[in-house]
């Protein structure tokens, strides 16, 4: 069922409830803020300049270093790092790929998006057998993932999801309907169908981005937090690649841009990549007798099959975080406002939870939070190197980057050390798209998109037999040119 808000549905939400809003994710607030690193202390060179301290420019510091140690590599990041989205998003460490699997194979065959898709399942073991090797503990656990249809229109999607994945990389074993009582338990009120995968893993954020971080500088490479940058300047005759910041210049022979949905907040790039907005909130721990009825015990990733779709999971220590879409753009590509959710959001967010899960009504929620992720214009993530330039950049994982961050880490190793392998032959390197359309456009045009799918889950909601996806949510998919 589609995301909505009413008066009613503001006061359902228990009166108990007091929860902290913004600032930082519950993620942080639970273990909390890391100590500030210093600012950069003045112009540097190195090998390699990565900006943003999030999963991408940290795990592509890492592969250089595990590859290449005697490499000067520096990051730069304007608050400290995970703040971003690698710090607030749902945890959700899994094969998933945003992109269009025919855009991709239009370039480069069918083989070759499906080796991405395979290659991002190899990713989530990747993942947690890297934290568990360099003892990062961010209560991983390889539960797999759940999809589930709560109306008829839902069911028939779902069933359809599932073959169009099986002819692009997925086999029967990798994804399938839930059947039979072999299966853990998982109890969604009104599921009249379930999809299960194996390649998924429950993980919190911010353990992983900062236990990533503590690596990284065991490793050699020099973090500088607090430090804003200016400009990226490209290779220029002898000039070499350069970083400029409010506290010096760095200069480099490859600067690898990771910024993601703050890419729209450097020079030259505001219309790149448009930042959207996601939101969660989450519960107070769930009392075991609730636990009982709800059951959930394999700790899988849940999400449903609404247009406008939430994403949830079981934490490490009881509680229920549940994720959606929250104010989807702000006008101009404006900056995040320090991660504020809107009482509209979390309502729409509690709404469903109570939803899926009627018997935690009476759990007051104890944090609400918003991150911002990089979306392109048709919605396809890419990684690549320009080597004229010296620059590099990955990224626009349109909600899907805990995973394939890593991916592009290890790419982004390749082709800054010059290697032709695997991986930087996967169709995703060097996918160019065209910007976002000029204000005001590109804001009404995504008010447009999520209202129309908002509507067209709740008149598929009201249609209980009839499974046929609105077609008003084919039309808003046209306009995002998904």
């Amino acid at each position: 069922m589609g995301l909505f808000t009413t008066a009613a549905q503001m006061r359902a939400i228990p009166r108990s409830t007091r929860f902290a809003n913004g600032g930082v994710s519950f993620w942080f607030r639970e273990t909390g803020l890391p100590e500030r690193r210093a600012p950069l202390p003045g112009s540097a060179d190195y090998d390699v300049c990565v900006v943003g301290a999030g999963y991408t420019g940290l795990w592509t510091a890492y592969y250089l270093k595990k590859a290449q140690p005697d490499l000067r590599v520096a990051v730069v990041e304007r608050e400290f790092a995970g703040f971003g989205a690698s710090g607030r998003n749902g945890g959700w460490l899994s094969a998933e790929f945003a992109g269009s699997r025919e855009r991709y194979a239009e370039s480069h065959g069918k083989a070759a998006m499906i080796a991405l898709q395979r290659a991002m399942m190899d990713t989530v073991t990747e993942v947690a057998s890297v934290a568990e090797a360099e003892g990062v503990d961010a209560d991983i656990v390889r539960g797999g993932m759940r999809l589930v249809a709560t109306n008829a229109a839902q069911r028939e999607r779902l069933a359809e999801d599932i073959e169009y994945l099986q002819e692009w990389g997925y086999w029967p074993d990798d994804i399938h309907l839930v059947e039979g009582e072999h299966e853990p338990r998982l109890a969604v009120a009104g599921a009249v169908a379930t999809a299960y995968s194996p390649h998924a893993a429950r993980v919190q954020p911010a353990k992983l981005v900062t236990g990533l971080a503590k690596v990284v500088e065991d490793l050699g490479v020099a973090i500088f937090e607090g430090t804003t940058v200016e400009e990226i300047r490209p290779r220029d005759g002898a000039s070499r690649p350069a970083v400029v910041t409010e506290h010096g210049t760095v200069y480099a022979d490859h600067v690898v841009r990771a910024t993601e949905g703050f890419t729209s907040t450097l020079r030259g790039q505001r219309r790149e990549w448009l930042p959207m907005s996601s939101s969660m909130i989450a519960t107070e721990p769930i009392p075991a007798e609730l636990w009982e009825k709800i059951g959930w015990e394999g700790r899988e990733v849940l999400g449903d099959t609404a247009h406008s779709y939430v994403y949830a999971q079981r934490t490490a220590d009881d509680r229920i975080a549940i994720g959606g879409r929250g104010v989807p753009h702000r006008f101009g590509s404006g900056p995040d406002t320090d991660g504020a959710t809107q009482p509209q959001a979390i309502a729409d967010l509690w709404q469903a939870l109570i939803r899926m899960f009627p018997d935690v009504a009476e759990v007051p929620v104890e944090h609400a939070w918003s991150g911002v992720l990089g979306v392109p214009r048709d919605w396809c993530p890419s990684v690549h190197l320009d080597t004229e330039t010296g620059l590099g950049w990955a990224g626009g994982y349109s909600g899907s980057g805990v995973a394939t961050s890593n991916l592009a880490g290890r790419t982004l190793r390749d082709l800054v050390l010059g290697r032709e392998t695997d991986l930087t032959r996967l169709p995703w390197v060097g996918h160019r798209v065209r910007g976002w359309e000029p204000e005001p456009l590109r804001w009404v045009g995504t008010q447009m998109i999520y209202g129309l799918y908002r509507t067209a889950d709740r008149r598929e909601s009201r249609t209980e037999d009839r499974a046929q996806t609105s077609r008003l949510a084919g039309l808003a998919s046209r306009i995002a040119g998904r």
